[in-house]
């Protein structure tokens, strides 16, 4: 695990019920019974706190070895300065003891005149995983105070050592970090404990992907993401609409390219329309569109594109071709179905309901969720891209890991919801996304937005309610 998945878990976590709090208070917990393990009771234990939530961390260890040791907490920094609910929070109750001593340390000569010769074990709780370059004053003082006690007491670090990965860093015995290694970290030894996360948070997309997804670029008109979507035919329009109308929302620029008989049915400024001749897409029109594509970030193909054999082999023939990342919904996929070899050495999403599965793949996913997963993960590997599946639960997976998710609604049944869906996935790979990180965000996305719709209007309503609500779900993200 990466120190960017601590983040999205404890923003999943935080959706599942689980309180900043509770993960503070368990990881303050594990940091003190790893102390007693190590080390017995009875000992004079030194705690030094920044005022970010590792300091938080450090208040609660702090809490928990006052029971049966001699405590004195040295804050670094300022306490307005205490950022978060929760660390706040632990020391206003660590301030109420009588029996844990508390020194505020502002600025570096304080610091400098410590003596800390009396301290059997030092806690390092200054600085956490999310910060940049070399320490800072106070904080560099401080890391050079505990350093001058290496090897004459024992020094613990939480979470890890402060200052890594530079060069000026707490000298620490080992770090008890939380509930996994994480593969970022080297050079000091580590104690894992688990702080209460739930197994789901392997698996369960939540609003922590969509956030970390949804990052902006710049701030250029058209450095936030290009989209081509292709799609319509003489029988379809509204598929390929509600999929450019979903993903106007998240990207500068959406191109739609249709066939010019079904394009004359779409007005909207939000979007730039490119119709080729004709009535269905054919292999005529590859190069005019791949020369489109080279100018987008991302390309979503199939919705509402029909099944005219011209218009499959002119998919056969654009997914050959295109360098440029993919989304392949709906009837694209019964094109590529007819030969998987045009996926070789491509970047893609394919986003089946379980009968395109099946016309893909040969096989229906049944059973339980973890078997279905299994399935789906099988495949993904095989073709060498990511699935979505969608279905009551979405699964997803790249053929290594596998995520779940499980926003969206019986009302979601209604057809064009699938559109907005791959309008979603598209706009985030344009975003620069991972295609796991997309499909999975963009199913999140677009079962929330489906959610919110059912709240205002019950479980009867259309896609383009759903492809509507967008801006909103976005926003409860970016919030949340």
């Amino acid at each position: 695990m990466r120190i960017e998945d601590v983040y999205i878990w404890d923003i999943n976590a935080k959706w599942l019920g689980i309180t900043p709090y509770q993960l503070m208070e368990n990881a303050g917990a594990g940091v003190a019974r790893v102390i007693e393990e190590r080390f017995g009771k009875g000992l004079r234990v030194a705690v030094f706190s920044g005022t970010g939530n590792n300091g938080g961390d450090g208040f609660v260890t702090a809490r928990h070895l006052s029971f049966e040791n001699d405590v004195t907490l040295f804050l670094v920094g300022d306490e307005t300065k205490i950022r978060s609910e929760e660390a706040r929070h632990n020391w206003e109750t660590l301030k109420g003891l009588d029996f844990v001593k508390i020194k505020v340390l502002k600025d570096s000569a304080y610091i400098k005149a410590l003596d800390l010769s009396g301290f059997d074990v030092i806690v390092d709780a200054l600085l956490g995983a999310g910060t940049k370059g070399e320490p800072r004053e106070p904080i560099r003082s401080a890391i050079e105070k505990i350093n001058e006690y290496a090897g004459r007491a024992k020094i613990v670090s939480v979470d890890l050592p402060s200052g890594y990965p530079s060069g000026v860093r707490v000298n620490a015995d080992f770090a008890v970090t939380f509930q996994w290694d994480k593969e970022e970290y080297e050079g000091f030894e580590r104690v894992v404990v688990k702080i209460g996360y739930p197994k789901e948070l392997y698996h369960l997309v939540g609003p922590g992907d969509a956030k970390f997804a949804l990052r902006k670029k710049g701030e250029h008109k058209g450095q936030n993401g290009k989209l081509l979507i292709i799609g319509g035919s003489s029988s379809y329009y509204g598929a390929p609409y509600l999929a450019s109308k979903g993903a106007s929302y998240l990207v500068d620029l959406v191109y739609l390219a249709m066939p010019s008989e079904p394009a004359k049915r779409i007005s909207d400024p939000d979007l730039i329309l490119r119709p080729v001749e004709g009535r269905n897409f054919s292999p005529g029109h590859v190069d005019e569109l791949l020369s489109i594509a080279e100018k987008a970030d991302a390309v979503v193909l199939g919705p509402g594109i029909g099944l005219a054999e011209e218009t499959k082999e002119f998919v056969r023939e654009f997914v050959k071709r295109c360098e440029k990342p993919m989304v392949i919904d709906a009837d694209a996929l019964k094109a590529v179905a007819e030969d998987l070899g045009v996926l070789k050495g491509k970047t893609f999403v394919l986003t089946p309901h379980t009968g395109e599965f099946k016309v893909l793949f040969g096989v229906k996913p049944e059973g339980s969720l973890g078997e279905k997963a299994k399935l789906v993960g099988e495949k993904a590997g095989e073709v060498g891209g990511v699935i979505l599946l969608k279905g009551a639960y979405d699964i997803i997976s790249d053929g290594k890991t596998w995520k779940y998710n499980r926003t969206g609604n019986r009302g979601m049944t209604t057809g064009g919801t699938g559109d907005v869906l791959a309008g979603l996935v598209g706009a985030l790979l344009a975003l620069g996304n991972e295609p796991l990180r997309a499909a999975s965000a963009g199913a999140f996305l677009n079962g929330l937005a489906g959610d919110m719709v059912k709240g205002e209007l019950g479980e009867n309503f259309t896609a383009l309610e759903v492809a509507k609500k967008v801006p909103k779900a976005v926003r409860w993200v970016v919030e949340f």
